[in-house]
């Protein structure tokens, strides 16, 4: 992740989100006595592209409130937060921020739209690419497991790491991708796929806690998702081991499971996506190019 850059602003001096060059508000003279309290303005820093797929980070002044659109944000102690912005989210979304003092800051980002490819996948399983009817039901039940997984709103802020990749290989898929599986449409391709023998160690991106350690789902196979704070997550799918359990804490770099071929998959290789809540952001806006 790039450094951040802090933004100090007027209420009525932001005119775009994102900017990298600080407004200062000189501090008055030493001798200067004030006798009535002076609202201080408002503190507003963007870190990442606004974009579709991205992770912005974002921090105001502490006690502040912040909502983008309709949805409150969870505010760290020193005026952290983030968000995410979906593979197809709008061409704008508005972002507010109250201060304790009342004052307020509304700004109206412009969401660059990016255009994704298309991949054609073969050899899937014809019983998973047509679930039976007790397939469907273990579907509806896993996807809840990993719904409720993505839900959790943790105050941690390990989302603030500067995200590694979970193993080395070549990129043999991309975040955004329409797929064709046996020539059939299907739904995009929300990670990266990170393309490696069977039993390579993936280690955590980040830090965080694990919501989810499953040996065996109907799509994703091995699956451990691992929260990062805030609603961020990291999923790590179709693994031939999980290495973790539910509710334990790892570090950046541990050893969480050992890639596979489980799954809906047409071979040996990592899925690594990411999510804030249920909007899926590109892992690879986070991590250095390959």
């Amino acid at each position: 992740m790039r450094p951040i850059h802090y933004v100090a602003a007027l209420v009525a001096a932001l005119a775009l989100a994102g900017c990298s060059t600080p407004v200062t508000v000189p501090e008055p003279p030493a001798a200067v006595v004030r006798e009535q309290p002076v609202a201080m303005p408002l503190v507003l820093m963007l870190q990442g592209s606004i974009e579709q797929g991205a992770m912005v980070v974002g921090r105001t002044a502490p006690g502040s409130r912040v909502t983008l659109g309709e949805r409150a944000l969870r505010v760290a102690a020193d005026g952290t937060f983030v968000f995410g912005l979906d593979r197809d989210a709008p061409a704008e979304v508005a972002l507010q921020v109250a201060a304790a003092d009342g004052n307020t800051l509304t700004s109206t980002l412009a969401v660059k739209p990016r255009e994704y490819n298309i991949q054609r996948v073969t050899g899937i399983s014809e019983r998973i690419m047509n679930p039976s009817a007790k397939d469907l039901a273990r579907i509806e039940v896993e996807s809840a497991q990993i719904a409720a997984a993505r839900a959790r709103d943790d105050e941690r802020t390990d989302f603030l790491q500067s995200f590694i990749w979970p193993a080395d290989g070549p990129i043999t898929g991309v975040y955004g991708s329409q797929r064709y599986y046996n020539g059939v449409p299907k739904r995009p391709h929300y990670g990266v796929d990170v393309g490696i023998p069977t039993g390579t160690p993936v280690k955590a991106p980040a830090a965080g806690i694990v919501t989810l350690a499953h040996p065996d789902m109907f799509y994703s196979g091995g699956t451990v998702i691992i929260d990062h704070g805030h609603g961020v997550s990291s999923t790590l799918m179709h693994l031939s081991k999980v290495l973790v359990t539910e509710g334990q804490r790892v570090q950046q770099g541990e050893v969480v499971a050992k890639s596979g071929a489980t799954g809906r998959s047409s071979g040996p290789h990592l899925d690594w996506r990411m999510n804030w809540f249920g909007e899926r952001i590109d892992a690879q806006k986070l991590v250095p190019p390959r």
